[in-house]
């Protein structure tokens, strides 16, 4: 596979983050997904969170499985590492990057058939374990690459570009991973930037597993009248629980708000969400009524955006499974193999 990449060459006006990085440094190759591809401005709009973040760009890992979504992260964060996988198996692969290496910043980024449909199991597992991780699913309803077959997350009732109705019951992603232990869970349209880059940057602040279902027109497949994931239909029809702002613990918060109620979620590592609330009494902390408020969402034809869910104390796999503080790919001979005393008196504590 050939890839088109970018001047090295950065005018001299851009501005730079604290990191001493430009926007374009977190750019990756030049896209070759279709022209108006939400999945472009996702990756857009992670761009953009990462250099608002001052990341450096070789403490991020970026994984995906197979399909249109999983082809994004060529075209964001190029100086990163990068792992595509099998369709299907990214969890698992990302789950054993985070064991052995703790201190880089992990993102998977997948589809919803890769996610819904042959990997459905493992995303449910790496929920469930707590893996620290932004977990983000570009949901266009729609098989791109095999040409238009409706995926898993297609809503019942949907109608393909073929004029065939969607019978099958959909897979909701985000109630799905409230239920199996995502301690952050949120959902964005791809086509506002102004609500998804700050999901996108408190998700990667977050300290334990964060998911964020992105809903992302297929301009050739699935943005056409009847369509439930259409451009179209989801500006009609998005329903936005709150407004988000981030900002980071080590800054001031220098940040004018207009009028209204607020909430403030403290994060691990000092971060704050500050929630703005709109036309309804919305606590994000509450996971039952996160799960309620969804469904009736759906229930109603409503496409539920914004901040669903947050445990403002969560836990990672680490914490569960009481590892050192140092990552495991650097552990010596010494470490790992401490010698025969030490065994002796492992196995004494198993009698």
């Amino acid at each position: 596979m050939t890839y088109i990449t970018k001047p090295k060459l950065h005018h001299p006006s851009l501005v730079k983050n604290k990191a001493g990085y430009t926007r374009r440094d977190y750019e990756g190759a030049v896209s070759t997904l279709c022209a108006g591809c939400g999945h472009d401005s996702i990756s857009a709009a992670i761009i953009q969170a990462c250099y608002e973040l001052d990341i450096l760009p070789h403490q991020v890992a970026k994984l995906s499985g197979i399909g249109c979504s999983s082809k994004a992260p060529t075209y964001f964060v190029g100086a990163s590492h990068g792992f595509n996988t099998v369709h299907g198996r990214m969890p698992s692969v990302m789950t054993g990057a985070n064991l052995a290496n703790r201190d880089l910043i992990y993102m998977g980024v997948s589809g919803d058939g890769d996610s819904a449909s042959i990997g459905l199991g493992q995303f449910a597992h790496i929920m469930r374990r707590g893996v620290n991780m932004t977990y983000i699913v570009m949901n266009n309803g729609v098989y791109g690459l095999t040409k238009g077959q409706f995926s898993a997350t297609a809503d019942k009732g949907s109608i393909s570009k073929k004029g065939v109705a969607n019978s099958d019951e959909s897979i909701d992603l985000v109630s799905l991973a409230i239920l199996m232990g995502a301690s952050f869970v949120g959902r964005s349209f791809s086509g506002d930037k102004h609500q998804l880059v700050p999901l996108i940057k408190a998700a990667m602040a977050h300290g334990g597993a964060a998911f964020l279902d992105v809903i992302s027109p297929c301009v050739a497949f699935n943005n056409h009248a009847g369509s439930t994931k259409s451009y179209e239909y989801v500006r009609e029809h998005n329903e936005a629980l709150n407004r988000l702002d981030f900002i980071e613990g080590r800054e001031e918060i220098t940040t004018q708000y207009d009028p209204g109620t607020v909430t403030t979620v403290q994060q691990h590592d000092g971060s704050l969400l500050r929630l703005r609330k709109l036309g309804e009494d919305y606590d994000p902390s509450d996971k039952i009524a996160a799960m309620k408020r969804v469904q009736e969402g759906q229930a109603a034809g409503e496409v539920v955006t914004g901040l669903l869910y947050v445990d403002p104390t969560p836990r990672d796999l680490h914490h569960h499974l009481n590892t050192v503080a140092q990552p495991l790919n650097t552990l010596g001979t010494a470490d790992l193999c401490p010698g025969p005393a030490a065994l002796d008196r492992i196995n004494a504590s198993l009698r």
